[in-house]
């Protein structure tokens, strides 16, 4: 058995003012068996000095690597190929953990032979310092068994830093080449690929930053592209090992989830974008390639009413999109968002 209990993979590009107080966060954890996997990717600033700064402060804990520019993604695969703990978790250079972060996912994952250990975490505005919204609490402290009829795999927020996964179970996997929704893609192969067991603690463990530059407002068509693309490597996964039919509709309720509903709403902000266009061509993709997205059960009134607020905005937006005016989702959307302030979670 590794004498590491948790690796934890941090992509460095950039963000020199930042990356000293998530390296201090980290280096200070409460839980001593850790390996902090530091891998600059091609950085422009100081970042690679001050991450080999503190590999010679901290020699028994911080490991540096040092790569050519390939993404984000390229950053964190090559992290998680070097890994060599119990557990692996993934932290953003911008953001802090919790000192506790570590011991407190561990601790919950060995305590109940978790593959995946999830805590709660909050988002905070990084001009203002103001805590934006906090997520993950709700589940309470609880253990769940991965199953592909429950809504939970559509919907449970993806992000990878507020988990640790059991490296045995990730460790042939690899992030996809591409900006945004790796991190769902990430999971969702975990969950194909074998992870079985969920333990979830409502500790707030982990703060992560919004910054200006924020993807909501940089999306473009290419992006939606790459999304479309990677989607189909998803399925074609499942297909591979022979388990399609029985994901099938959990996966076209992921689809219709992440591009008609979150994608489709951030490229609107794109003003290069003729939006009515490009929501055909969201609904032309979904019904050549996840024809379930139009009766799945995770939309239907029955599931989404009994369920609150959320599930039934779902459902309208779902409505929208079959009676072929999704531009109406777009309108309300932008006016609860642009006007009134509002920011909806999907």
């Amino acid at each position: 058995m590794s004498l590491v209990k948790v690796s934890i993979v941090v992509p460095i590009y950039n963000l020199e003012k930042y990356i000293p107080r998530c390296l201090d966060a980290l280096v200070n954890q409460t839980l001593e068996d850790i390996e902090i996997i530091c891998v600059n990717d091609g950085s422009k600033d100081s970042a690679p000095e001050i991450i080999e700064d503190y590999k010679k402060r901290y020699p028994n804990k911080v490991k540096t690597f040092h790569k050519e520019n390939g993404g984000e993604w390229s950053a964190r695969t090559y992290g998680l190929k070097q890994a060599t703990g119990e557990y692996v978790g993934f932290i953003d250079s911008d953001d802090i953990p919790e000192v506790t972060w570590a011991e407190k996912l561990y601790n919950a994952a060995k305590a109940n032979d978790a593959d995946i250990a999830f805590c709660g975490y909050d988002r905070v505005d990084l001009e203002t310092g103001k805590t934006v919204a906090t997520e993950m609490t709700q589940y309470g402290t609880m253990n769940k068994e991965v199953d592909w009829n429950d809504d939970f795999i559509v919907y449970a927020n993806p992000s990878l830093w507020n988990k640790i996964y059991k490296l045995e179970k990730v460790k042939h996997l690899e992030f996809l080449p591409f900006r945004g929704c790796n991190d769902t893609l990430f999971l969702i192969h975990s969950y194909m690929d074998g992870v079985k067991k969920l333990t979830f603690i409502p500790d707030v463990l982990y703060h992560y930053y919004l910054r200006s530059s924020s993807q909501i407002h940089s999306l473009n068509s290419r992006d939606i592209e790459n999304l479309k693309k990677y989607l189909l490597v998803t399925k074609e996964h499942s297909i591979k090992i022979g388990k399609y039919d029985e994901y099938k509709e959990t996966l076209a309720s992921m689809a219709f989830l992440h591009l008609a509903i979150s994608w489709a709403f951030m490229l609107s902000y794109d003003k290069s974008v003729k939006m009515n266009e490009a929501l055909k061509d969201i609904i032309k993709y979904l019904t050549e390639n996840f024809p379930e997205w139009k009766n799945c059960k995770h939309y239907k009134i029955s599931h989404c009413f009994p369920k609150g607020l959320k599930f039934i905005c779902i459902w309208g937006v779902h409505f929208f999109y079959r009676i072929h005016l999704p531009i109406v989702y777009i309108w309300v959307n932008r006016f609860l968002m642009d006007i009134v302030k509002l920011e909806v979670k999907w």
